[in-house]
């Protein structure tokens, strides 16, 4: 088969992997909490600046508890206790004749000429560096904020800027992705006005400033920075290296294929100081591998291609620590999005591996078999690995090649060979991601915080399936922190004070971490929940504690099996009852909504009078949603109790026992008859009759009447006639019903 014959094939079997993955139902959170939930229950809290956008750089500070936060002309500092509270900012505007300059370039004065902070470090005990775009004119300033946890402080001088080109980005569009190591500052940024020279630059500190290769697409090919560590290599700091995280345009790629985005991690040396006579001010030690991050297939891999945040989770051991990362993918035919989880041994071994080379007439990449010089190119001068004290001791052919070959043919795979967890068709987009390592009663556990495009922010765990290589993501939470549904831009987490903190264009939100009062009020309930923040301490469930007696604690994360656990503790609280009356030839609905959205419901029903139970089948008469069960063309063979149960994991748990009463016509209009003679008592036994009266409305003239739900909200509805609606009563009825059943909630049941 020819090269050509293939590239076109290519299209048609992306398509076949797509349709697989299209028809995949995305997953389903075991409980979705709204933003007026969070609000009302559970303590999230935001923060605000007038005529502000853009709360895009967060820094989370556990020694002082403040969060400072950079957005479009301030900066501010908010208690981690709660950022609506105790908050100081600072104003932090371009000068006008930035502004007008801007302006004069063709931006846009209102929207674009700001000061948009981008990067916010903490510099020392007592200041922070902050750099924005300052009106395309990048700056940065060091912020004094003190040492004083009682009296916090705020303060910048405006009469020591500092240049931030190659610190800060121009655009405001344009992510900023940076470390401070000490006192040098690692970034990935475009360093012209029109965005076109992106460079990966070393400033600030002692040692010489140095930059990738400019104008070299071998380098860097129109890169989206997203993220930069400092990630120790031993105990020897010579050997220690900077990592870079991003997607660009694929050098590699077979021009048949077009343009292909591929993600990146990138790495340099922090003692590299440049050539002698080649690479001068140049990185020597750059290397760069392929991201991958694909389910297998059998046509092919489908890839998640569009890199858009990690995170490092630190271990024990400083020098191997996890790393997640979000992708979402640039597929016109399929929206979706995937976690996956990367080793740093792998990262690492693939930077010894093969390095990428052109060759051949058809300038085709292959693995580059010639000799290597002398020290490998990519390692740093140190005597761990050599005797070479500098890069600029380095011989001319070892400069040479790294020029020449800065990328490594083999790529970094995930661990478990595909994704942690990944959502398609979900109508969303995961663009943030945070972790934390949690312990629990059967091990540790790590769970992600996953931010979208829409507001909301997924609670996943990741559970190890067999060996510890291979682990599946678990969807727990889903949680709308913005009720705008802004774009989650930044995140960071605080274990010390189980909080999250979300920046979006529009706001900062805080959250807890957990919400274990909301996962239930039985065992079962709780440990079905597979929260590691939470057990069943004997009476409700309640936040983990690694101290407590383990008597007292139930939880099974790993599995979520309440059988045992729970098999000493009631099963579910008092069952709840509810009388529901219907008229014959009408409708009726069963109202039953479990907590969990994992859960599927199963209906069972008992006749008056008999002994045996039977399930309820749907066909044309009896339909399953959502909310309950509705059954149409009543006869007074369906009165009878009905029996809600849920069923999760294998596990089932009685939800609502439901009484149906079916009676004829005569005898709904005599009940309605008597009813609005009745005069007003208090709520008592007959209150099930006035949820009757609110329920029944007419059908034709004269004929058969039908329930319309068995739980309503509160407010007027025909009974029988228009007269019979009139007067007081129905007034008063409605008001009782109101009090008596209060406010709805999606976690009501």
């Amino acid at each position: 088969m020819g090269r050509a014959e293939a590239a076109a094939m290519i299209p048609g079997l992306a398509l076949l992997w797509a349709v697989g993955l299209g028809d995949a139902a995305p997953n389903l959170p075991r409980l979705r909490l709204s933003f007026q939930e969070l609000q009302a229950r559970h303590g999230i809290r935001t923060f605000r600046l007038e005529r502000t956008c853009c709360y895009e750089a967060l820094l989370v500070d556990e020694e002082r508890g403040r969060l400072f936060v950079g957005a479009e002309n301030h900066v501010a500092s908010l208690s981690l206790d709660n950022i609506s509270k105790r908050a100081k900012k600072l104003a932090w505007p371009a000068p006008v004749e930035w502004r007008e300059e801007c302006n004069w370039a063709g931006k846009d004065i209102g929207t674009e000429c700001m000061n948009f902070v981008k990067l916010l470090h903490a510099y020392n005990h007592t200041h922070l560096l902050a750099c924005g775009t300052g009106a395309f004119h990048p700056t940065c300033a060091f912020v004094e904020v003190g040492h004083r946890l009682e009296e916090p402080v705020l303060r910048l001088d405006l009469k020591k800027l500092e240049d931030g080109k190659g610190k800060s980005p121009y655009d405001p569009r344009h992510r900023a992705a940076s470390v401070l190591v000490g006192e040098e500052l690692y970034s990935g940024v475009a360093a012209d006005l029109m965005g076109r020279d992106f460079t990966i630059f070393r400033s600030l500190g002692q040692n010489p400033s140095l930059r990738t290769e400019p104008h070299d697409s071998r380098w860097l090919n129109e890169p989206k920075f997203v993220k930069v560590f400092w990630i120790p290599e031993s105990d020897n700091p010579d050997d220690d290296k900077i990592y870079f995280f991003f997607r660009e345009s694929a050098v590699e790629a077979a021009a048949a294929m077009g343009r292909m985005t591929v993600s990146r991690v990138g790495q340099i040396c922090r003692n590299d100081l440049g050539g002698q006579r080649s690479l001068v001010n140049k990185w020597t030690t750059f290397l760069k591998a392929r991201l991958v991050c694909s389910v297998p297939g059998v046509e092919g891999d489908t890839h998640f291609d569009q890199l858009q945040d990690v995170f490092l989770l630190s271990s024990r051991d400083r020098q191997t620590p996890l790393l997640y990362a979000v992708f979402s993918t640039s597929s016109g035919i399929f929206q979706g999005s995937a976690v996956c989880v990367y080793s740093m041994n792998d990262v690492r071994r693939a930077f010894l591996g093969p390095f990428a080379h052109k060759e051949g007439p058809t300038h085709q990449w292959v693995s580059y078999q010639g000799r290597v010089p002398y020290p490998r190119p990519g390692m740093c001068p140190s005597k761990t690995f050599g005797t070479f004290s500098s890069t600029k001791d380095f011989p001319d052919d070892v400069i040479q090649f790294a020029r020449n070959h800065p990328l490594m043919y083999n790529s970094v795979l995930p661990m478990g060979g595909r994704p942690l967890f990944l959502q398609v068709g979900a109508g969303y987009t995961f663009t943030q991601i945070a972790a934390d390592r949690v312990a629990a009663a059967d091990g540790h556990y790590d769970v992600l915080f996953i931010g979208t495009d829409v507001g909301t922010v997924l609670k996943v765990i990741s559970v190890p399936q067999g060996s510890r290589p291979h682990s599946e993501g678990l969807l727990l939470e889903e949680l709308q922190v913005f009720e705008d549904s802004a774009t989650i831009t930044s995140m960071q987490i605080s274990s010390k004070r189980h909080q999250l903190y979300i920046g979006s264009p529009s706001a900062v939100a805080q959250i807890a971490l957990h919400r274990c009062t909301v996962l239930g009020r039985a065992c079962a309930e709780c440990c079905l929940a597979r929260d590691p923040y939470c057990a069943w301490d004997g009476s409700a469930c309640t936040r983990f504690q690694t101290t407590a007696k383990r008597r007292f604690r139930r939880q099974d994360i790993r599995n979520g099996d309440p059988s045992t656990l729970c098999s000493g503790e009631s099963s579910h609280t008092a069952l709840l009852e509810r009388k529901v009356l219907g008229v014959e030839s009408g409708s009726a609905f069963l109202e039953c909504e479990p907590r969990s959205l994992q859960a599927h419901v199963e209906w069972t029903f008992h006749r008056a009078g008999e002994s045996a139970h039977t399930q309820v089948l749907a066909d044309e008469r009896a339909e399953r949603t959502a909310r309950g069960l509705l059954l149409r063309g009543l006869s007074r063979q369906d009165s009878g109790v009905y029996l809600c149960v849920a069923v999760e994991h294998g596990f089932s748990q009685p939800l609502r026992r439901m009484v149906l009463h079916v009676l004829s016509a005569v005898q709904a209009e005599r009940l309605a008859r008597a009813e609005e003679a009745a005069a007003p008592a208090p709520p008592g036994p007959k209150l099930w009759y006035r949820d009757f009266l609110q329920l029944v409305e007419p059908s034709g003239s004269g004929g058969a009447n039908s329930l319309r739900m068995c739980h309503p909200q509160p407010g007027p509805h025909s009974v029988a006639t228009e007269s019979r609606r009139k007067g007081r009563n129905r007034r008063m009825h409605a008001s009782e019903l109101r009090a008596e059943r209060g406010p709805r909630s999606a976690a009501h049941w």
